[in-house]
């Protein structure tokens, strides 16, 4: 359960920048296959986070939008 506190805490550029380093040590090889798996596990877990993030600006963004479309023509509905 402290690894979901801990996900749910991390910011999108934190767990952006992790997982470029995840994705960095992963191609330049020379680790074992145990930990490449950790390695991909914890990249899908941050990728997972990433996509929270960005799935909830996404739905700000269109709610801001939805917002303004009356004003967007000129005129009120």
């Amino acid at each position: 359960m402290a690894a979901k506190t801990e996900e749910a805490a991390l910011g999108y550029e934190q767990a952006r920048d992790e997982l470029i380093e995840v994705v960095r040590r992963l191609e330049a090889g020379g680790t074992t296959l145990e930990e490449s798996l950790a390695l991909w596990e914890r990249g899908e877990e941050l990728a997972k986070v990433c996509r929270h993030w960005l799935e909830g600006a996404r739905a700000r963004l269109d709610a801001a939008l939805a917002g303004a479309e009356p004003d967007a023509d000129g005129g009120e509905s």
